[in-house]
């Protein structure tokens, strides 16, 4: 609601100094005075006005406040300092306007369809705690875009023609000497836990880790990886078979330890059919045709084709190709035996990705999500003439740790060099920091931890040497813990109920964690922390829409113990009908300076869409994780300081009755964007 006054403020100013001065470039630029005794929305537009009209700050504000007229949802303007224009709004529209039936936002449809790529996990293994932050990160910026009217895409994609791919194949094949269909059998059986069988992603989890150290140990052994790489990029050997039967067994794995959290995609576009369709092939005569890249015969990238990059990661042609001289700054785009690298083969798909390859994937079905929306796989040949049209958008999101950031600035170097540089412009790398672990959480977990060690703020993990947590362990943990929880204090409660309830705090409390950090702040994850019914947790605020549910529960009991004997026994919840305010208690209850602390408290629950639009211009999901906490830490006090049930005034007990009920709808709506479930119990 605040966001609607918002913009009608600065509507109004800019309609009356188009209609007054006769100005049309003005930028009106609002904010939230510091104190409520300010107002709730000011603006300093007229220290812009003075000095292109040669007037006082303060007379102009004067001139504005005493002739703008009436505003809808403002009761009045005032001067403040030395020339803003600071707005008050009407207290009882506000409150009306927030418990008057939600209607749906009108919106223009939109024009153009946004990306969002984002998980992206090589699928040779189990899913760890780091690919959970990307997803979270990236399901959350969908939601939020969404929230706000976008047409999104979630694409998730697959590098199944990658070093570590070739990796787990040459295990199977070189250090557990299994066929191609023994593979087969082992990732078959894996997907029936009721089997007993280890699980094929953590089963390869295993192997990648023991073959890391068997081609460390010799170094000779790179030819082989060499070997392997070329023959899956190539297609048609036993070796490709093997990668194409791992790979997709581990992506249904992936995509259900997703589906836990709530994330699905649309789309999971491979890197065998970038290979297979050309795709890369096309970029690369695109980019020898422009002069992006070029064959380097000398040095220690001789053989390879490689792009050069400024400081500013623009691709320019150096003037000798030959020479041997900024090795450094050169990026292997082909490597000297034919491979591709992996910012070649993203080049070409970031150009599919925004329209401008001149190829199509085929797709096929390849999962049907529990919302019931199927994910759709790209495929070389036999794909579905029904399956909807991909790719094509802008902007396109990629989510991708920061340690990633050279390599997607080479990415946008080759779109600028091929002449692209505003779809490079909206290809946004967004970029975060890695998962940790606090040394307690790590010693909870099994690791054994040196002195000095338990002396640092996190401690990295490595997924190659087979440290560090994987995701469906750390969720069955913290569903362990919930559940431990859910148990002691609803024993009588159906089993299932409370496994659904352990489920929803445990998603909770890990989502709220990976997203109440900034994007460039290390996460140092930790059990206790997470779960914690105090502090900024994703469990406190979901206990603060609990508290006010149970209100309108006890609400409903005490009508029902007043109502006439014979009355029909029938108790609901958050349907029971509470009393509508009384309009003028509600103006005077609300009035200032009495009413300023529930007025406050109204203001930030109708500032949800004002924090989503902060969200989305900083591209930051912190933001609403935030604004999350600091609502429910509102209702906190509100809920302490008013004792809402046993208030004897009518009036005043309908309204409070009315806050509550839209703090809990706002709280439940902000979690939501956060892709976290609000349980009745806890």
């Amino acid at each position: 609601m605040y966001h609607i006054l918002e913009a009608r403020v600065r509507e109004a100013l800019r309609g009356f100094i188009r209609t007054k001065y006769g100005l049309e470039d003005v930028n009106v630029v609002t904010e939230r005075p510091p104190r409520i005794a300010m107002g709730e929305v000011a603006t300093p537009v007229c220290f812009e006005l003075a000095k292109r009209l040669k007037r006082a700050p303060r007379q102009m504000a004067q001139e504005i406040v005493a002739e703008i007229g009436a505003v809808a949802g403002v009761a009045r303007f005032e001067v403040a300092g030395g020339g803003y224009v600071n707005a008050y709004l009407d207290r009882a529209a506000f409150f009306n306007a927030l418990t008057a039936p939600a209607a749906e936002e009108a919106r223009a449809p939109a024009s153009s369809k946004t990306i969002v790529e984002h998980t992206a996990i090589n699928p040779n293994k189990a899913a760890h705690i780091g690919h959970l932050r990307n997803a979270v990160l990236g399901d959350t910026f969908v939601r939020l875009l969404r929230a706000a009217g976008q047409r999104v895409e979630v694409q998730n994609y697959i590098d199944n023609t990658g070093v570590q791919v070739a990796d787990v194949v040459i295990g199977f094949l070189h250090l557990e000497k299994k066929t191609l269909a023994e593979v087969r059998a082992l990732a078959a059986e894996s997907f029936d836990p009721a089997q007993g069988k280890p699980r094929f992603d953590y089963y390869c989890w295993d192997l990648y880790a023991r073959v890391t150290q068997w081609l460390e140990e010799d170094q000779s052994r790179n030819t082989l990886r060499a070997a392997t790489l070329k023959a899956i990029e190539h297609g048609g050997s036993t070796e490709a078979e093997m990668g194409e039967a791992m790979a997709t067994a581990i992506i249904h794995c992936h995509l259900r330890t997703m589906e836990r959290l709530g994330i699905e995609y649309d789309a999971l576009p491979r890197e065998s059919e970038i290979l297979h369709l050309k795709f890369w092939d096309t970029a690369f005569e695109q980019l020898k045709g422009r002069g992006a890249i070029h064959l380097a015969s000398s040095g220690k990238n001789a053989g390879c084709w490689v792009m050069r990059t400024d400081s500013a990661g623009d691709a320019r042609q150096p003037a000798n190709a030959d020479a041997d001289a900024g090795d450094d700054e050169a990026k292997i785009i082909v490597r000297s035996n034919g491979t591709v690298t992996y910012v070649g083969k993203d080049i070409a798909y970031q150009l599919w990705k925004l329209g401008l390859l001149g190829k199509e994937f085929e797709w096929r079905a390849f999962h049907r999500h529990p919302s019931g929306d199927t994910v759709w796989v790209s495929c070389a040949s036999g794909g579905d003439p029904a399956a909807p049209a991909f790719g094509g958008g802008e902007p396109v999101y990629t989510v991708i740790d920061s340690r990633q950031s050279y390599l997607q600035n080479v990415v946008a170097a080759g779109l600028r060099a091929l002449g692209y540089k505003e779809q490079a412009n909206h290809s946004v790398h967004f970029a975060y920091e890695m998962v940790a672990l606090t040394p307690r959480c790590a010693e909870e977990l099994g690791y054994p931890i040196a002195p000095e060690e338990a002396k640092k703020a996190y401690l990295e993990v490595s997924g190659r040497k087979g440290q560090g947590v994987k995701a469906d362990d750390l969720l069955d943990r913290l569903e362990a813990a919930a559940r431990a929880e859910v148990d002691a204090r609803h024993p009588e409660t159906p089993v299932a109920e409370r496994r659904a309830i352990a489920h929803a705090i445990a998603i909770g409390a890990l989502r709220f964690y990976l997203l109440k950090y900034t994007r460039n702040t290390v996460v140092a994850f930790d059990f206790k922390d997470a779960l914690s019914f105090e502090g900024e947790t994703g469990p406190y605020c979901q206990y603060a829409v609990v508290r006010a549910r149970n209100i309108f529960r006890k609400y409903a009991e005490q009508q029902l113990a007043q109502a006439p004997e014979g009355t029909p026994r029938v108790m609901a919840a958050m349907g029971v009908e509470t009393p509508a305010p009384d309009a003028d208690a509600v103006k005077a209850i609300l009035a200032a300076p009495d009413g300023d602390d529930l007025w406050e408290l109204l203001l930030l629950a109708g500032s949800l869409e004002t924090e989503l639009q902060k969200a989305l211009g900083a591209q930051e999901p912190a933001f609403v994780a935030k604004y999350a906490f600091q609502l429910a830490q509102a209702f906190s006090l509100f809920y302490h300081y008013h004792h809402i049930l046993s208030e004897e005034d009518a009036a005043r007990k309908a309204l409070l009755l009315a806050l509550t009920g839209i703090l809990e709808r706002q709280l439940t709506a902000a979690l939501a964007l956060l892709g976290i479930e609000s349980p009745d119990k806890m």
